[in-house]
């Protein structure tokens, strides 16, 4: 396994992506933290570049690549967040990129993604393995694979998010953020061991696709059937041996929730906060909000991942809620 990445990558990745990220703003309501009986601190990467915290993770890698592999170009696989962060880091800085997409993807994350001018390879997500096509365009063509979550630039560069909000907010008592493939926590883990040591960190995954809680239960990574959730940026079957590692070196809990109180928790960021947030972003702070996590009397940061949802497909799900 290639080595792990640690907290100086993060901080070194923070320094390389610089230029090209936004520095996202940190949102807080007296409201919430009156029905919490916490402060929350919510990092708002849906408003980073192609709406969600991906970017970081691309930027960092697509700058990580040497002249020749530049000009050969990269192939990626992803539902969305991660194929347009591909796709836009790739076209900034000239790189021809592949993308491979499950054909249920979300129109406004596909139509995105072409829009940065990648090739869009689609797949059935339910009956085809993505990493299986992915490896083959990268052997065929010579492209980078650069995967969603198992790479040490992409991790590194997740985890400035949460460098952002410690910077922001000071050493906070815990960290909450959702989990898919478990390249965003492990991130957040790294840049909480060298900001807040003492900060618990937890991740949130969805009840129908619980494979990180149940690979850190059972000591070994454990691969699901892909889940039906809503929660479409958290639909992986397996978390990938470095950030099972990452999450068990550095004490990762892993809680759940379901779809009921994702689209609970889009409506009310949406009527308190003023704030679309995607069904995968809502994960940690329903977790929070819900009461699925103790946060009376902490400092408390929430990573709201992400904002891409089709409009339809939002107003449905809140007025539903």
């Amino acid at each position: 396994m290639t080595a792990l990445p640690d907290f100086n990558d993060v901080l070194a990745a923070a320094r390389r992506i610089a230029p090209m990220v936004h520095h996202t703003p940190v949102l807080t309501s007296r409201l919430l933290n009156a029905q919490t009986g916490a402060e929350l601190f919510f990092k708002a990467e849906t408003f980073q570049r192609v709406g969600a915290f991906k970017f970081r993770g691309a930027a960092n890698a697509i700058a990580r690549l040497d002249d020749a592999q530049k000009r050969r170009g990269v192939v990626a696989f992803s539902s969305g967040n991660h194929a347009q962060a591909i796709a836009l880091a790739a076209a900034r800085a000239d790189v021809p990129a592949v993308i491979v997409m499950p054909a249920d993807s979300p129109a406004i994350k596909r139509a995105a993604t072409q829009a940065y001018g990648a090739e869009i390879v689609l797949y059935d997500r339910f009956t085809e393995n993505r990493e299986v096509i992915g490896q083959a365009l990268s052997t065929e063509r010579g492209l980078a694979l650069i995967p969603p979550f198992e790479h040490p630039d992409i991790i590194a560069g997740q985890g400035t998010a949460a460098l952002e909000l410690f910077h922001a907010c000071g050493p906070l008592d815990m960290l909450v953020a959702p989990v898919g493939g478990g390249g965003l926590i492990s991130g957040c883990a790294l840049a909480a061991s060298g900001r807040a040591p003492a900060c618990a960190v937890v991740g949130i995954e969805p009840a129908a696709g619980d494979d990180a809680r149940r690979s850190l239960a059972a000591g070994h990574i454990v691969e699901i059937d892909t889940p039906e959730t809503i929660a479409d940026g958290a639909q992986t079957r397996a978390i990938g041996p470095m950030t099972f590692a990452l999450m068990r070196a550095h004490g990762v809990r892993i809680e759940t929730q379901d779809d009921a109180s994702l689209a609970r928790t889009m409506k009310l960021l949406a009527e308190r906060m003023k704030i679309v947030v995607e069904p995968t972003g809502c994960l940690a702070a329903a977790a929070v909000l819900e009461g699925a996590l103790d946060v009376r009397g902490k400092r408390v940061g929430i990573i709201l991942s992400g904002g891409n949802v089709d409009m339809a497909r939002f107003a449905a799900l809140v007025s539903a809620a």
